[in-house]
Order: C-alpha cells, then sequence, then structure tokens
C-alpha cells in the first residue's frame, strides 16, 4: 500500500492517504488548464474514502465536460488547488499531483481531454488517449 502526502503552498493545508492510484492521468480540458495556469494538469485518482484532509478548503463550483457538477478544491490562502471531486467519479478524488510530497513515482499513462490539448505539448505515442473523458 503507498502513503500519498502531501499540501498547499502557504502549509496551511495537509493531506494523506494510504491506498493505491486508481488512476494517474493527464487532463487537458480547458479547466484545469485554466485552474492550473498552464497546458495541463496532472492528477492521481484515490478513492475518496481513504483521503485525511487537514486545514481550511475553498471549493469553486464548476460544471465539467461532462455536464455534471466538479468541485475544484483549493487553499483560501495560497490558492494552491488541492483536490478534484467530479459527479461523474463519485467515489474518486482527484488529488493534483504538484501538491504531493514526493512525485518521483508518478508516471502517468492516460491522457484525457486531449481534443483541447495545447498544440504546442506533446503527449508520448506510448500513453493512453482520449479526445474527451472515457466512458
Amino acid at each position: 500500500m503507498r502513503t500519498i502526502a502531501g499540501g498547499c503552498l502557504c502549509g496551511k493545508i495537509r493531506y494523506s492517504a494510504t491506498t493505491e492510484p486508481a488512476i494517474v492521468a493527464v487532463c487537458h480540458c480547458r479547466h484545469c488548464q485554466k485552474q492550473a495556469g498552464t497546458a495541463f494538469s496532472v492528477v492521481v485518482g484515490i478513492p475518496k474514502s481513504a483521503m485525511r484532509l487537514e486545514g481550511p478548503i475553498k471549493t469553486y463550483h464548476d460544471v465539467g465536460g461532462s455536464g455534471q457538477p466538479v468541485q475544484r478544491n483549493f487553499c483560501p490562502e495560497c490558492g494552491s488547488p488541492i483536490t478534484t471531486d467530479a459527479n461523474a467519479a463519485p467515489k474518486l478524488t482527484f488529488i493534483k499531483a504538484g501538491t504531493l510530497d514526493d512525485t518521483s513515482w508518478l508516471d502517468p499513462k492516460v491522457h484525457i481531454y486531449c481534443d483541447s490539448a495545447q498544440h504546442w505539448t506533446s503527449i508520448p505515442e506510448s500513453s493512453q488517449k482520449f479526445a474527451k473523458m472515457p466512458g
């Protein structure tokens, strides 16, 4: 079982989980691009029940490409995006990989919303690629 831990830039939010990730993916949707302020967001999907979070959290209520609600959770002090919860995947929470304490084990093999990927980014040929969210 893997221990996953991390937190925000200012340190007011900390999280941890002891679980294996359900998925490690790169999301190229326009909303992740805007939230991350760059070309994509790397996310680690874990069971919601495994996540322990300490500190204040603020939520931006969004709508995903599925048309269903998405909750984008971030630190109200420093603005670091921490997790995303999508009604389309109700049992998972998606940790923003940049907030992990240890990223050495990350190896995303799935790319989603490739239809909106920036033309100046490359997606490895060995990756699974989906135009939108897989079914």
